[in-house]
């Protein structure tokens, strides 16, 4: 093949030029303030809204060897961790210009590799002295401080089993859409022991400040161990805008009437602590997203009382699942139980029939059309199939197998089919016909959870059926919004199908803007897998560049003192002494990537008026941290009272003191050591060479002069 060549000059490197142009596209993703982008197709004219590192690059033109590169390393960051995208993004640009820094300072490549490397690990080690505990975590963020009254709490009471009947969890669900609410299935005492973290249920709310209702399960003859009247709820306040009007998911409050099973309260003010259990902690991972936020703590106080039966303390992500409801405002998200989807409204009328009634349900983990075939299905060689099912009487081909098929569903009286793939579309006219409801492309993970239930065993193909695969006892109706009516928004209809004792949850994200559909399922993912990931790690780390702040102070010691004898680990000497005279340079070249990133935070957060006055505003802190002698402890200490490099422009002190956020330990790390990675790996090629080129194209193009023909 015809071969291109192409040197890699290490004044200019080429592949760190190309990670620093396309990182640099993902600054403004940085920290709790992020700005929106609009990816335009230019072939359809259509726009989507994103607010992540991964959509970005899924739409950026990554034909280069470094582009695929880096599109390895955030595609492989975000499977694992589903955060800390933009961490990576932004401190693979910032440490490739610092690495091109040191080539035009005449600091050998592996000088540089060496020290870098050594570096980030001698950083990783210093910042364990900052980790959390999960289980210390409320009186980390509730030590000196009440949170802001646009998430003062409304507290009130429900029976233990209040939450586990399915019927009551529908009615649970219709009143928690109200804005505001916060639900403890025990109330905790101000004056008692160590509350109980795992009892509180949030709802979702599209505000910050409301008068929400409060609800109490009909019947719940338990009193409230709370002082007054035992449910309590906040005052009235006047939410700030902090985006733009388009996009806010700020709202207004509403009273939530009395409705299902529940009965509405309301009482006075309260400073009590507003959040139990996981609520503290998915507040502390939200980084000020409050819609998100509610759904969270929904979610997790919810797991956490099923939890609490088995003794597990882990979020279950495989239980959870989302479903985006375009028409509607945002005040309409939830969290609902069972499964919520989409279904044509011919469908619709198809569950109207059967509402009320106990359905038997058919699991499906393929494709129901007539040509499918399994995974791993080898037709027999050297025949070549005309017809498998021919028909002697005539008639449209494949009338044979939806008759089969049909009948085969009628005779074990099956009236729900939960299909993994695709449906044909004949057969599902069929059964719509038949009164029989067939639901395409369902999750692996909720086939499993109604087969667990209802006992049905997933089949391939239907010929396949017998007695035994067959599960009792779901049922389905249409999905109801907060105020009860159900919802017909057009050519889809949201319905509900669940099952009793199902441990399956929906969040039903609902926006007006088609634009903004996956920005917002995007925004769920990543906070539910943050506080998955803080449940697994079993500590988080302070945020609000706590961290970063440390590496800094700590870089500042390693660059000031060598050759400090001991094994003292935040000190320690790195290897090999011919690199003494490069170890300061390149130190301070790996401690910008974290200064930078600091800057540009506090710009992002309007804390900063400019780069310049955020690189003084963490000069300061690091100033004030030497002088401390115990940096860590200056900084833990920063974090309890008000938040470290906190200005006078937090949006939320407005509303009271700061809120405080945290991150995960594992996922910064990580992102941290693999964005230096791709730019040592990159910094250590020498050449470009690329096999079978145009040649025409390249001796046409502005590079033309730097490649050489082979």
């Amino acid at each position: 093949l015809p071969m291109a060549f192409r040197d890699v000059n290490t004044r200019r490197h080429i592949g760190l030029q190309q990670l620093s142009s396309l990182a640099s596209t993902g600054r403004t993703f940085l920290g709790p303030m992020k700005s929106h982008k609009f990816i335009v197709d230019e072939s359809t004219n259509q726009s989507t809204l994103i607010c992540s590192a991964v959509r970005l690059i899924e739409s950026l033109d990554l034909t280069s060897a470094a582009g695929q590169l880096l599109n390895d390393t955030i595609q492989a960051q975000n499977k694992e961790f589903k955060t800390g995208v933009s961490t990576l993004l932004f401190l693979v640009g910032a440490w490739s210009n610092a690495v091109m820094d040191c080539l035009q300072q005449n600091v050998p490549v592996p000088a540089i590799v060496t020290v870098m490397s050594e570096g980030l690990n001698s950083c990783c080690e210093r910042v364990q002295c900052l980790q959390i505990p999960v289980c210390d975590i409320k009186k980390e963020l509730c030590s000196s401080r009440i949170m802001p009254n646009a998430f003062e709490s409304k507290t009130c009471q429900i029976g233990c089993d209040g939450l586990t009947n399915p019927q009551n969890l529908l009615c649970f669900q219709r009143d928690i859409s109200a804005q505001g609410e916060v639900i403890p299935i025990n109330s905790c005492s101000r004056q008692g022991a160590d509350c109980n973290l795992n009892k509180c249920l949030v709802s979702p709310l599209a505000g910050f400040g409301s008068v929400a209702s409060l609800v109490k399960a009909a019947g719940d003859r338990s009193s409230s161990v709370l002082s007054g009247s035992g449910v309590i709820a906040s005052s009235c306040i006047t939410p700030k805008l902090t985006h733009s009007r388009h996009f806010s998911t700020l709202g207004k409050s509403h009273f939530s009437s009395q409705q299902g099973n529940f009965q509405g309260y309301l009482s006075g003010p309260s400073d009590s602590c507003e959040c139990c259990g996981l609520g503290h902690l998915a507040m502390a991972l939200s980084h000020g997203n409050q819609t998100n936020m509610k759904l969270l703590q929904s979610v997790a106080a919810y797991q956490q009382e099923r939890a609490e039966c088995s003794g597990s303390s882990q979020l279950n992500i495989k239980e959870i699942v989302t479903c985006c409801l375009l028409g509607l405002p945002e005040s309409y998200s939830c969290v609902s139980p069972g499964f919520v989807t989409l279904v044509s409204p011919e469908q619709a009328t198809v569950i109207k029939h059967l509402a009320g009634k106990p359905l038997r349900i058919l699991l499906m983990d393929g494709d129901l059309a007539e040509q499918y075939r399994h995974l791993g299905f080898n037709r027999p060689r050297n025949v070549r199939t005309i017809l498998e099912h021919p028909n002697p009487q005539g008639g449209r081909a494949g009338d044979v197998w939806l008759s089969r098929m049909s009948d085969i569903l009628m005779s074990f009286e099956v009236n729900l089919v939960l299909v993994k793939g695709n449906v044909c579309e004949n057969f599902m006219e069929r059964c719509i016909a038949n009164r029989i409801l067939v639901i395409g492309c369902v999750a692996q993970d909720v086939l499993c959870a109604f087969g667990e239930v209802t006992g049905a065993q997933a089949v391939t193909y239907l010929s396949q059926l017998n007695a035994a695969c067959v599960g009792n006892g779901a049922w389905a109706e249409l999905w109801e919004a907060s105020d009860g009516r159900a919802m017909d928004l057009g050519e889809l209809v949201p319905v509900r199908v669940s099952a009793g004792g199902i441990p399956l949850l929906t969040a039903v994200l609902t926006t007006a803007l088609p634009s903004k559909v996956q920005l917002l399922e995007d925004q769920f993912w990543t906070l539910l897998y943050r506080l998955h990931h803080a449940l697994k790690d079993g500590k988080v780390f302070p945020g609000g560049g706590a961290v970063e702040l440390l590496c800094l102070s700590h870089i500042q010691v390693l660059t000031e003192q060598p050759k400090r004898p001991g094994n003292d680990k935040a000190v320690r000497e790195l290897p090999s002494p011919w690199l003494a005279e490069y170890k300061s340079i390149v130190l301070q070249a790996l401690g910008s990537g974290w200064k930078q990133y600091l800057s540009v935070v506090l710009c992002n957060t309007a804390e900063a008026g400019s780069e310049l006055e955020a690189d003084a505003s963490v000069d300061h802190h690091l100033q004030k941290a030497a002088a401390c002698g115990s940096p860590s402890a200056y900084i833990l200490e920063e974090f309890r009272r008000a938040g470290v490099l906190r200005g006078g422009s937090d949006p939320f002190r407005d509303h009271g003191k700061a809120l405080k956020v945290c991150d995960n330990v594992a996922a910064k790390t990580e992102a941290w050591r693999r964005a230096l990675d791709l730019v040592l790996l990159v910094l250590q090629t020498d050449a470009e060479i690329i096999t079978g080129p145009q040649r025409n194209q390249h001796l046409n193009s502005y590079m033309s002069s730097e490649f050489m023909f082979l």
